[in-house]
């Protein structure tokens, strides 16, 4: 009798930096597979700062040691910012760009093929129907949660940002193409989708009509009505329209959450950011949405020790996050990257950078336990992420008691916080 063959040894795939990165990886988990990919380790960079970059070519280097007969790829952007970096890495088999690594045949063993595969990134105009066709339905904790891609790229420059070089120019799929996607993520049991992309609410800018984010949203809550819960990533506080407000005020199965890209509290570090917000305008903002929707939660990313940032300016970004009842804080030390505007301007010693993120942190911690606090004695309805851990509405995390499934949505009862989370006892009936 024949001996079965063995499995061919796997392809792993080490994801670095943001959602989207991690959407991403499972199209390439899938590209690979249909390419037939085997004993790989696929590394998808990020290069939002130099600590991100350092941490992709350790791991690259401590795989190599770990499994030396492995083939070994780069892609993501930083390979895409800078591919002969990565190229240079004697570990390194095959560099990726951004626009190659979800491609057709991209894993595909191919001999004569050049080693570096990384093309200019903002030559790329094409609708980015790409981003939803043939994507596969990636959950948490069974069939709970997908993303779906609904843009690329960013037509914006901030002084300190180099991801427009690593994703390109603003793309935008097809409304008809994303609501087809979350359809059949809701027919296969998803009960909730989040979309996600570079700079979400500019969606639109690039299609006939240039409809606004909000048409999109509402859209997809119109023509896709077994979809429990619909919820966005990071959006841009300068680009929210009426349609998106409306939709927050009028439909509750938009989740009533918004993590804002907001960077600083200070007016005059924003407009050296090249920020197109103030601080009155997220001010506004908040003050805005939750005069519609009370129950919203907000969360921001903020960046600590920009360069020129005085202790007053600093106090500025502390002072805005009490100020806008922000919930859930994403903190960025900053880090110069280089071909930026920013990386030239006089700099705060690293030193006070460190001391200022780390009392960012901590003004986070306090915030979160405000809002946990705030939790108690309410009962949320919360979808079960895996075992004994769910996420709330306004993506407060909420540890039970008791047995549910993935997938499913509860209603808990809260009866106290950790530092981290809410805690509740047994879904009730």
């Amino acid at each position: 009798m024949n001996k079965p063959l063995a499995p061919l040894p796997a392809v792993d795939v080490v994801t670095f930096g943001c959602r989207l990165n991690a959407y991403e990886s499972e199209v390439i988990r899938a590209r690979a597979a249909e390419d037939g990919l085997a004993d790989a380790v696929v590394f998808n960079t990020c290069a939002v700062t130099a600590e991100a970059v350092r941490q992709a070519r350790q791991a690259i280097r401590k795989a190599r040691r770990e499994r030396p007969g492995a083939r070994l790829i780069v892609t993501g952007c930083a390979a895409q910012i800078d591919p002969q970096a990565f190229a240079g890495m004697a570990e390194v088999d095959l560099v990726l760009g951004n626009a190659e690594k979800s491609r057709a045949g991209a894993y595909a063993d191919q001999p004569d093929a050049p080693r570096v595969r990384v093309n200019d990134i903002m030559s790329v105009r094409e609708t980015a129907g790409h981003l939803i066709d043939g994507l596969p339905t990636t959950g948490q904790g069974g069939r709970a949660r997908a993303y779906v891609e609904v843009q690329n790229g960013c037509d914006h420059r901030c002084t300190f940002c180099v991801i427009p070089y690593g994703r390109g120019n603003s793309r935008s799929a097809p409304a008809g193409e994303v609501v087809e996607q979350v359809r059949r993520l809701a027919a296969e049991g998803y009960r909730e989708v989040v979309l996600t992309g570079v700079d979400v609410t500019s969606w639109g800018a690039d299609l006939p009509g240039q409809p606004g984010f909000g048409q999109l949203v509402a859209r997809i809550l119109r023509l896709v009505p077994d979809l429990p819960r619909l919820r966005l990533s990071s959006i841009d506080a300068a680009e929210i329209d009426g349609e998106l407000l409306r939709c927050l005020a009028e439909e509750p199965r938009l989740m009533p959450h918004l993590h804002m890209s907001l960077q600083s509290g200070d007016d005059m570090i924003l407009k050296r950011m090249k920020r197109r917000h103030s601080r009155a305008d997220a001010l506004r903002l908040v003050e805005t949405v939750r005069a519609v929707r009370p129950d919203v939660a907000f969360g921001a990313d903020l960046i600590a020790g920009f360069p020129t940032e005085t202790e007053a300016m600093f106090e500025n970004t502390l002072a805005l996050i009490e100020e806008a009842e922000l919930a859930f804080l994403h903190v960025f030390p900053f880090s110069p990257r280089p071909g930026t505007p920013a990386a030239r301007m006089p700099s705060v010693p690293r030193p006070i950078v460190a001391e200022r993120a780390q009392r960012l942190r901590q003004a986070g911690e306090a915030a979160l336990a405000r809002h946990l606090e705030r939790q108690v004695g309410r009962t949320l309805s919360a979808l079960v992420e895996r075992e004994g851990l769910a996420r709330a509405e306004d993506f407060t995390e909420v540890a039970f008691d008791g047995a549910a499934a993935p997938g499913e949505v509860v209603r808990l009862r809260v009866t106290g916080a950790d530092p981290r989370r809410a805690l509740a006892g047994a879904p009730l009936s």
